[in-house]
């Protein structure tokens, strides 16, 4: 069964131990520095090693972006911070960069869950919402404390560039691509993250500049729980605009009609079904034959396809809509390899496909199998796919005559980007708006995720194995390492983000009327 992978956000951590010495007093029990346990040199070094080695050894995207002597260079500098003792945390940070630095937004990399339940039982979260509007950190709660829309200025004397930048080396990302990582170092970053990079605090101190003041204003609140944190989200100002892309609120697909003249079709995440196999992949066909039956029949002459927030899910559901919007033959790829051969490369190390549970041996035998099934055999440095797995797609009818307006955001990747990297090579009368996607237009480090455990750290480190080349043609306005460039680039407006109106859906149907 292949899988693209699901962009996840969610980092993890946990404690280490020297290998060498035992620590010589008993900390405290239920302590940050029982979890957050200085690592000596040695112990960080023979990490930092077997994580190269690994990644040189089973990684088919460790040079896709960069070459190998920037590559050497970034490692030279990551060898050169490990020569003197430092908390796991500080370590994880190092490690999240070089991960970052690949470009796969696959990657990521997460601590054991030790010092992660540590942290979410505390009473040190930041209490509100923010949002990322217009490159500001913007106020996000409904309080009497802070107007919405106030421009976040400092959180306990970090000023608001270098808190949004403080979390770019989070966001992992495919190639170049900064988008996500500008909405997401505010919109995501103010859980664990925050306690992963500034540590525990009992309050915090805003300084912000209300809508239309000239002047900054402090406040000091005390940290909340976890839970009252996720209750204040619930209730945060943005949310009827939000809940619009949430997969978590909206059905996987759907489709209705805006107008007579303007249909809406809904694919807010690729998990409708795992594989052509599964029992609701057929529905989901069916579902999607019925909405263009009916686009064919009424003679609809504009279709909006959101895909707004769509990280991502499993092939061959994301191909399905593409069939009905082409002239052209398509393939999920060119070109797809992984660099070892079936057994799993440095197996003692090797976690699993999620760090939820470690992979038992049953388990593991069946990822064998599928590897070779998939990948049979090394030659020159590349395992190349079988081919059965690459099938051709053609044209579908009923075929969708009309103008296609596909809305994107910074949040689509993997499946979701794969789709919108197809719709912008082989679409009939498309135009696009929105944001750059995080997942690329040319390619893509993705389908099997393999999970390793640094063993004196204990740090996981998840990293997507096959090299994947997609069904892309050149385009002139699409660089190479970035994601699928709109045709219009649209964020949110402050204004609209004030009186909670959709700027990216409204600019679209702005077009249409004038289209009309």
């Amino acid at each position: 069964m292949k899988r693209i992978l699901i962009l996840l956000l969610l980092a993890h951590q946990g404690w280490a131990q020297s290998p060498t010495r035992p620590v010589a007093h008993k900390p405290p029990q239920d302590s940050t520095a029982m979890y957050n346990r200085i690592l000596r040199p040695d112990a960080m070094q023979q990490d930092l090693q077997l994580f190269l080695d690994i990644r040189k050894k089973a990684n088919s995207g460790l040079y896709r972006y960069h070459s190998r002597q920037q590559v050497d260079s970034i490692y030279h500098w990551a060898f050169k911070q490990v020569k003197r003792p430092m908390p796991v945390l500080e370590f994880f940070k190092i490690i999240l960069q070089l991960s970052d630095f690949e470009g796969s937004c696959h990657n990521y990399t997460e601590p054991d869950a030790g010092l992660v339940a540590y942290y979410n039982r505390q009473r040190a979260f930041f209490p509100f919402a923010l949002k990322y509007i217009g490159g500001h950190i913007i106020f996000n709660s409904k309080t009497d404390q802070v107007p919405v829309g106030s421009r976040v200025m400092q959180i306990n004397g970090v000023t608001d560039q270098k808190l949004m930048q403080s979390f770019y080396k989070y966001i992992t990302t495919d190639g170049f691509n900064q988008t996500a990582k500008l909405s997401g170092s505010v919109d995501r970053s103010y859980s664990l993250r925050y306690l992963l990079e500034y540590g525990l605090s009992d309050s915090f101190t805003i300084k912000f500049l209300p809508p239309g003041a000239s002047g900054e204003q402090s406040i000091t609140v005390p940290a909340v729980s976890l839970e009252e944190r996720k209750a204040n989200l619930v209730n945060r100002h943005s949310a009827p605009v939000d809940s619009i892309i949430d997969y978590n609120v909206q059905p996987k697909y759907s489709f209705n009609m805006i107008n007579a003249a303007t249909g809406l079709l809904n694919l807010r995440i690729f998990t409708m079904a795992d594989d052509a196999g599964d029992p609701n992949f057929a529905p989901y066909v069916a579902f999607l034959d019925s909405v263009f039956q009916l686009l064919s029949d009424k003679q609809v002459p504009n279709l909006v396809l959101d895909i707004r927030g769509n990280p991502g899910g499993s092939d061959p559901t994301f191909e399905q809509p593409m069939m009905y919007l082409t002239d052209s033959n398509f393939k999920e790829n060119t070109l797809a390899y992984t660099i070892f051969e079936n057994e799993i490369p440095y197996e003692k190390y090797f976690w699993g496909v999620s760090t939820a549970e470690r992979m038992d041996s049953a388990a593991k035998a069946a990822g064998k199998v599928m590897l070779r099934d998939y990948f049979p055999a090394l030659h020159n440095g590349r395992n190349l796919q079988n081919a059965k797995h690459n099938p051709v797609y053609h044209p579908k009818q009923p075929a969708y005559k009309g103008h296609l307006y596909l809305l994107i955001d910074e949040d689509v990747g993997s499946a979701a980007s794969h789709l919108a990297s197809l719709v912008k090579a082989y679409a009939r009368n498309v135009t696009i708006v929105g944001v750059e996607t995080v997942g690329g237009y040319y390619g893509h480090n993705g389908h099997m995720a393999m999970i390793y455990e640094l063993p004196h750290s204990k740090i996981k480190t998840k990293f997507s194995i096959v090299y994947v080349d997609q069904d892309a043609p050149h385009k002139p306005d699409q660089p190479e390492g970035r994601g699928i460039i709109p045709d219009h680039t649209v964020w949110p407006s402050f204004p609209d983000f004030m009186h909670n109106k959709d700027t990216q859906m409204d600019y679209v149907l702005r077009m249409i009327a004038t289209r009309s």
